[in-house]
């Protein structure tokens, strides 16, 4: 009787264990799937998983990471889900890239189902024209110049970074922002031309960086955007219009986060406001949607997702679309 009362305990308790796992693995449609955020990462790797891009451009070729699903389009075409259980995205001309909960950089070809492990203990990535930039646990930044090519070791620490056509960014961890590249459009906001060998401390109290074809912008810590570099559509808003700019100077303020395409710029503001200017926008920022948590620059159009999950995108000058998504389990 004790016997059969002990093999009753025995059996209940490994149902109630089956039973919390199930729990867990049955998360909600909603829910963001967390990936190993260990007391063992640097803290500016902690910084740096705290500005993981939920949404990425690169001229017609987008990402939107909703609720762990991966979706890929061009412009004009529909959504297709491409991966589950990410928890960034970045995106070059023709290669997408994202991590997942294992802290994996996973890259494929844009359009194909085949997916490759790029880069273990990844906890942020940057993907541009001149290759990759990844931050690691370690807080340590890495960069891949080219598809097949040897990762090498760059900086001690990182907290952000952009891949730029022509000139790549990171922040270190204690707010300084780099550059190494061309200089040839005022790049470095240093007042110079010369393009340095090597990565260049050219501002301090930054926060993040973006960049794109000739010019970039940085978040520094008071929520001010700075921008330097090529500005013939209007993407530094009327810093440099007309030409370049070759020092940083301020175009908007109480932003949280920073996104800037091919000809024009975003940021969001702390209400989840997110504003633009540049090419048929106006030099002077507008605010064009509501409830955003990120956001991204293609080459004439914009992307964002809302804290609803909803994906938009839409051409410069005109309202932003809702766009939809493929129904679930496809």
């Amino acid at each position: 009787m004790a016997a059969d009362a002990g093999l009753l305990r025995v059996l209940l308790a490994a149902a109630l264990v089956l039973a919390a796992s199930a729990l867990v693995r049955a998360q909600p449609v909603n829910s963001q799937p967390t990936a190993r955020t260990t007391p063992a990462c640097h803290a500016a790797a902690l910084a740096a998983m705290q500005r993981r891009t939920q949404v990425a451009a690169y001229y017609d070729l987008k990402l939107a990471l909703v609720s762990g699903k991966v979706f890929e389009w061009r412009t004009g075409q529909p959504l297709r889900l491409v991966l589950r259980g990410a928890v960034q995205v970045a995106v070059a001309q023709s290669t997408a890239y994202a991590i997942d909960g294992d802290n994996r950089l996973i890259g494929w070809s844009a359009g194909s189902d085949h997916h490759e492990v790029l880069l273990d203990d990844t906890v942020w990535v940057a993907a541009g024209d001149s290759g990759l930039l990844a931050i690691r646990c370690d807080g340590s930044l890495w960069r891949r110049a080219a598809p097949g090519t040897e990762w090498a070791r760059e900086a001690g620490t990182a907290v952000h970074g952009w891949v730029g056509d022509g000139a790549d960014y990171y922040v270190d961890a204690n707010g300084a922002l780099f550059v190494r590249g061309k200089a040839h459009r005022g790049q470095y906001g240093d007042g110079k031309l010369a393009e340095a060998p090597d990565w260049t401390r050219v501002a301090t109290d930054a926060l993040a960086v973006v960049a794109h074809t000739g010019h970039a912008l940085y978040l520094r810590r008071d929520g001010t955007v700075l921008g330097t570099g090529g500005n013939r559509f209007g993407p530094l808003g009327v810093h440099g219009y007309g030409d370049k700019a070759d020092a940083w100077g301020s175009i908007f303020g109480g932003a949280t986060q920073i996104a800037t395409g091919s000809r024009h710029s975003l940021a969001i503001r702390r209400d989840g406001s997110l504003w633009i200017w540049g090419a048929d926008e106006g030099l002077l920022p507008k605010r064009v949607l509501a409830k955003v948590v990120a956001a991204a620059g293609g080459l004439d159009d914009s992307v964002a997702l809302t804290a609803d999950g909803a994906v938009w995108n839409w051409a410069l000058g005109q309202a932003p679309v809702r766009l939809t998504l493929p129904p679930p389990g496809r």
